[in-house]
């Protein structure tokens, strides 16, 4: 007996498939496929009793005739040597739809196991099935199982192991289907009987002939295969002049009639049919006047609770990462390779810290993502979508792709393998990198707090996703119009049963997420952060064009506290014990303690000593801000932003934004870990300001929103100009898609910038 078995997993996309195979290989995997979350063929393993089982997790495909990736993916892993047994996972709840796949497998004559998943949501129907009859139809063993919660599972390994050693017994089954298609198929299946293909001598010719009178492109494409076209040709023609339809279409209506019978035999509904939650509901969320209204409010929900729910973790990351950093910079000896200091504290805390505190925003959002995706709703969504879509060119199917977009444009781009239209398959894919991917909340979330009141957080936040979503439909149709032309392909839309997410679904994909994001951290953005530091820091300048020392004692000489001020804070008893030593030391408060001071009762004399304190401690910043910008100026990174500075000054940015724009290829969240370093390297103030203090000093409102708007219409990284180069086969392509999203960035960041300057839109610094 054989010690290691291959087996595949096919099924109807959300049948359950996923489920079932994360049950048996203990592999993670977002479950769902609406359309094309698992476009590449998955494997896993697995042992029972002493056998070693590899299981191949297949797309999910609704039939073998090859007019999609997935389809095709999925035909040749079949016929591919190798394969020991099918396990085809059937949705049980509507299993007329879900016996057709089951059919073509029957034809591969290879030993199957079917599992009717999803037998829970077939009880609620009414639907009770002779699965010994069954079993007879389509000479396969048959278990129900509920994959995912566990039912059925262990029942499922037993057959398995059951089956295992007795492959070889296995017996063919007898699908007929009408004489005169029976009779082409035993003509044509002779002939390939006699010359079969040296690939595929254990695939029965039996089913090549089925393919080759379906014209399936697959087979017709086979070199082994063309002598037998003039042949099947013949016969397509007989069937056509006899039955007044297609050989194809001819074979479908054969194939139903077999699954209609055997269901009429084999199936019986205990009640009618009620019209169920899901109908109710899709009258209501897939309406064609509410669909859109609510569609979009579920959105902004969705952002909305990203940025509350977000908040408190944030401001704990941040104080944590504070804490390590100040814990650091006192335990390290002042004299002691001052240089490794800063690379460590402001290079790598800084940069990747800056990264991680925006990690709840990235929980919160797949959170809400991954809750509608499992429940259902992402089908409806693409549906309500569909008629919006077609306008611009593209259709329902583009849908999924986009709102992954939101994820990640990378995955998303691979995502687009479901559409079968080469040609909107091309335009979803250069269209792609315009929505807003998780890379860019990170940049949101550090602007829209800092330059925009609480209330209008969400809704400035929506209308960045949104003006992403619009300039992608519109660049969708434009491309529709001139380089794509031509019909748009009929896509019919399946809207799967609305189910409740398990909390297991939800979470492992918010841990695989956040995984990912922590991953980039610590790769990525860590050695970005590393090389801008290096570039940020070097050459070092050693003159300055003033004495800023000598301009921070002449500061403290005339604006500094009086002597009775520093006495009368200092034993007030309402400092820490460090914060009173630095008064009494350096004649002046840090931010965090005047903060402290002032949400405290206080008497007019010590209001007066906080607000001295404060300006004199704004005034040493200043002084700070000018000493660094002069030597970040002669850095690498300073002399390019300068030489950049030019070219984007209408856009309202200067050498900072700009030298964080060319960091953010590697990885967008690099922007924020840029801005970061920049604005910590060369400073010598004891008291670190939360990045978003120093963009409240050095930039606008207005200059903030170009931020965003240029950071979410360019190019969102490297890897996404490659993975577009994969996925089309074409550096041109690629490369052009970059340039052009380049210029659309520049002209509209340079429009808003110019047209808000001119009529005083948020024009003013908040936080002067």
């Amino acid at each position: 007996m054989k010690k290691s078995y291959k087996v595949v997993l096919a099924g109807n996309p959300n049948c359950g498939k996923t489920s079932i195979f994360n049950q048996l290989t203990g592999t993670r995997q977002h479950v769902g496929n609406y359309p094309g979350v698992t476009v590449e063929s998955k494997s896993g393993y697995f042992d029972l009793s002493g056998i070693h089982i590899e299981l191949i997790d297949l797309p999910g495909i609704y039939s073998l005739s090859s007019s999609s990736p997935e389809e095709k993916v999925a035909f040749l892993e079949l016929i591919s040597p190798g394969i020991d047994l099918i396990i085809n996972v059937v949705d049980s709840s509507i299993p007329q739809r879900s016996l057709y796949l089951t059919t073509q497998l029957a034809e591969l004559n290879i030993p199957m196991l079917i599992a009717f998943n999803m037998s829970d949501e077939a009880e609620k129907k009414g639907l009770s099935f002779k699965f010994a009859e069954l079993e007879k139809y389509f000479s396969a063993r048959i278990v129900q199982t509920v994959g995912t919660r566990s039912s059925g599972i262990n029942e499922l390994k037993t057959v398995l192991l059951e089956m295992l050693p007795q492959l070889e017994k296995h017996q063919a089954p007898r699908l007929s289907y009408c004489k005169a298609v029976d009779a082409s198929i035993q003509i044509i299946s002779e002939l390939i009987a006699a010359r079969p293909p040296k690939a595929y001598p254990h695939i029965p010719a039996r089913f090549f002939a089925i393919k080759l009178l379906e014209k399936d492109v697959s087979a017709t494409e086979m070199p082994e295969l063309q002598e037998f076209l003039p042949a099947v040709e013949e016969q397509i023609q007989l069937l056509d002049s006899r039955h007044m339809m297609m050989a194809d279409t001819l074979m479908a209506d054969c194939r139903y009639a077999l699954i209609s019978g055997a269901c009429r035999h084999c199936i019986t509904a205990s009640r009618e049919r009620r019209w169920e939650i899901s109908d109710r509901i899709d009258s209501v969320v897939a309406n064609k006047l509410l669909g859109l209204p609510i569609f979009l409010l579920i959105m902004y929900v969705t952002f909305w609770l990203t940025f509350r729910c977000a908040e408190p973790l944030m401001g704990a990351i941040e104080f944590a990462i504070a804490r390590l950093s100040s814990f650091l910079s006192n335990l390290w000896p002042s004299d002691c390779l001052p240089l490794l200091k800063s690379l460590l504290i402001d290079g790598a805390i800084g940069g990747v810290g800056g990264v991680i505190v925006f990690l709840p925003n990235i929980l919160f959002l797949f959170l809400a993502i991954a809750f509608l995706e499992d429940s259902g709703y992402m089908a409806r969504a693409a549906f309500v979508m569909d008629g919006i879509m077609r306008k611009f060119g593209l259709h329902g199917k583009s849908f999924v792709p986009l709102v992954l977009g939101f994820g990640c444009t990378v995955p998303a781009i691979m995502a687009t393998r479901c559409i079968e239209s080469k040609k909107d398959r091309m335009i979803t894919v250069l269209i792609l990198p315009l929505m807003s991917c998780s890379a860019r909340l990170p940049i949101y979330a550090l602007i829209i707090p800092a330059f925009f009141a609480p209330g209008r957080q969400a809704t400035v936040m929506f209308l960045i996703y949104l003006i992403g979503v619009i300039y992608a439909l519109l660049a969708a149709w434009i491309m529709k119009k001139t380089l794509f032309k031509g019909d748009q392909d009929i896509y019919l839309m399946e809207l799967p049963p609305y189910r409740m997410p398990t909390l297991k679904s939800i979470l492992l994909h918010m841990w695989d997420r956040s995984v990912q994001y922590l991953q980039k951290a610590g790769t990525i953005i860590l050695a970005a952060s590393i090389i801008l530091f290096i570039a940020n820091t070097f050459p070092q300048k050693k003159h300055f064009s003033q004495d800023y020392e000598q301009m921070a004692a002449n500061l403290k000489a005339e604006q500094g506290l009086m002597p009775e001020q520093i006495h009368l804070l200092a034993e007030s008893g309402l400092l820490e014990e460090d914060d009173r030593q630095f008064l009494l030391e350096e004649r002046y408060l840090g931010r965090e303690a005047l903060e402290s001071l002032q949400e405290m009762p206080l008497n007019r004399e010590q209001r007066l000593a906080v607000r001295s304190a404060r300006d004199l401690l704004d005034g040493l910043q200043q002084i700070d801000f000018a000493r660094q910008g002069e030597a970040m100026s002669f850095t690498i990174s300073g002399r390019f932003g300068k030489f950049l500075e030019p070219a984007f000054r209408p856009l309202g940015f200067d050498w900072r934004i700009c030298t964080a724009i060319i960091g953010s290829l590697a990885a967008r969240e690099v922007f924020v870990s840029q801005l970061g370093i920049l604005f910590s390297v060369g400073g010598e103030n004891e008291d670190p300001i939360p990045l978003r203090q120093h963009l409240l000093r050095s930039y606008t409102p207005l200059q903030g929103f170009c931020m965003m708007l240029f950071c979410l219409l360019s190019v969102p990284c490297l890897a996404t100009l490659a993975v577009i180069h994969k996925e089309l086969n074409s550096w041109k392509l690629a490369i052009a898609d970059g340039i052009g999203l380049f210029l659309v960035a520049y002209i509209s960041t340079l429009i808003v910038y110019q047209f808000g300057s001119l009529l005083q839109i948020g024009t003013q610094l908040v936080g002067a």
